[in-house]
C-alpha cells in the first residue's frame, strides 16, 4: 500500500507525537465527547506510540463546524482522516457512542485493505441489523434529556445546572444521540479485525452481557474483560486502562522496534 504523506488535520488530536511512523492509537470518543476526554489516557503511554484522537466537528477546536447527526457520513469522514496513517502499525478504540463509528470506521479500513492490529469497544452494545431499540431520547425535551445526562454520568451537574452551559451542551448531546438512535448498520461480512471488548461492572446504560455480544461481529479473535466502576471507568483507572491496551498490542516500550 501507498502511504500518503502525513498533514495536519482538524479530525485528528495528537497529544504526543513519537518520531517516523510510529505505532499509533486512535481513539473515538462518546456522544457529547471530544477529543479532550482522552488527554488523562493518552499521556500514560509509552513514549514511542503515539496517540491521536478524533475530534468530532461543532465542539472543543472545531466548536464553529455543523454538528453530523448521520453515522455514515461521520464513519466516511473519519476513515478518510485516517488514511495517511495506514503506513504503520495502528490500533483503534472507541467508547460508548465512539465504540459504534470505531466499528464503521474498521469496516471501511477493511474494505481497503488495512486492518487494525485491534479494535477496542468499550460501554457499548454492537448495533443491531434493526437499529436501535431506544430510538426517541433525542426527541426528549431539554430537562428530560438533561435527566438522562445525569444517569448516564460523565457530565458535571453543575453544567447541566448552569443555563449558558446547558445551552451550549444539550445540543451537542442531542445531535450525538440522534446520530446513534437512527443508525443501521448496513448488511456485510463480520470484521476479520480481532478485537477486545471492555464493560464496567457498574454501568447503569449497558450490561456486561450486551458489551459481549460484540464477539459475533468479526470473525479474529475476541476477548471480554470488565473493569470495575461506572460508564466511565477510563476516567476512573486511566493507568489500568492504559496497561490492558499496551499488553494486548505488545506496545511495551518497544513498539518501534
Amino acid at each position: 500500500m501507498t502511504s500518503t504523506p502525513v498533514t495536519k488535520s482538524p479530525w485528528l488530536r495528537t497529544f504526543r507525537a513519537a518520531g517516523d511512523r510510529p505505532p499509533t492509537l486512535v481513539l473515538f470518543p462518546h456522544a457529547g465527547g471530544g477529543a479532550g476526554f482522552y488527554r488523562s489516557l493518552a499521556e500514560r503511554f509509552p513514549v514511542d506510540v503515539e496517540v491521536r484522537a478524533v475530534q468530532y466537528p461543532g465542539r472543543e477546536a472545531r466548536a464553529g463546524e455543523p454538528l453530523i447527526d448521520d453515522m455514515d457520513t461521520l464513519a466516511d469522514l473519519a476513515t478518510d482522516a485516517l488514511l495517511p496513517l495506514l503506513d504503520r502499525r495502528f490500533a483503534i478504540l472507541g467508547h460508548s457512542m465512539g465504540a459504534l463509528v470505531a466499528y464503521e470506521v474498521t469496516r471501511r479500513l477493511e474494505a481497503l485493505g488495512a486492518e487494525p492490529e485491534r479494535l477496542f469497544v468499550s460501554a457499548r452494545h454492537p448495533p443491531a441489523a434493526h437499529g436501535m431499540t431506544s430510538r426517541d431520547r433525542h426527541l426528549l425535551d431539554d430537562d428530560r434529556f438533561a435527566d438522562v445526562l445525569r444517569d448516564t454520568g460523565g457530565t458535571p451537574p453543575a453544567l447541566l445546572d448552569d443555563p449558558e452551559m446547558r445551552a451550549y451542551l444539550l445540543p451537542i448531546v442531542r445531535n450525538d444521540y440522534r446520530l446513534i438512535e437512527t443508525y443501521v448498520p448496513s448488511p456485510g461480512p463480520p470484521l476479520r479485525t480481532g478485537m477486545v471488548s471492555i464493560a464496567a461492572e457498574q454501568d447503569g446504560t449497558v450490561s456486561t452481557a450486551q458489551v459481549e455480544g460484540w464477539r459475533r461481529t468479526t470473525s479474529g479473535s475476541f476477548e471480554h474483560l470488565t473493569f470495575p466502576g461506572g460508564h466511565f471507568y477510563l476516567l476512573e483507572q486511566p493507568a489500568e486502562v492504559t496497561s490492558l491496551v499496551i499488553g494486548r498490542l505488545g506496545w511495551d516500550g518497544t513498539a518501534g522496534r
